[in-house]
């Protein structure tokens, strides 16, 4: 695998279309660094420590929905492995207003694009979520 952000992100995505409560995901500490920050942020319900079926830590993701309609409307990859995205503080973009979030990977961890700005820190722009 390539890009395992991304397939997170995707997985996530498909599970919502179809309307799962629940999604598993390989476990690494990035992807647990990013669902912290969609928790944080009420994007997601939680998540929790589990095996899949040949026995490799994976990560159960609880999703969350309002009146029917999955909470994420939009979650895209904005850092790819063949292009890589890297800002600093003042290039950071808010999404929709400031109505979403930019998940960003700093010196200082992973965090809202908000904390960044609030920690004086750029670094490489992971993913938007609204």
């Amino acid at each position: 695998m390539n890009d395992p952000i991304g397939d997170m992100l995707t997985r996530i995505r498909n599970a919502q279309m179809r309307g799962k409560s629940t999604v598993a995901t390989p476990a690494s500490k990035l992807r647990a660094r990013v669902l912290d920050v969609m928790l944080s942020e009420g994007y997601i319900r939680g998540y929790e420590d589990a095996t899949d079926a040949n026995g490799h830590p994976a990560y159960e993701i609880s999703l969350k929905y309002f009146d029917g309609a999955p909470v994420i409307r939009e979650l895209k990859r904005v850092s790819k492995p063949g292009r890589r995205v890297y800002l600093g503080v003042k290039e950071i973009p808010q999404v929709r207003q400031g109505l979403g979030v930019s998940i960003v990977s700093t010196s200082k961890g992973v965090m809202t694009d908000a904390n960044a700005r609030a920690a004086n820190v750029g670094g490489e722009v992971l993913c938007t979520v609204f």
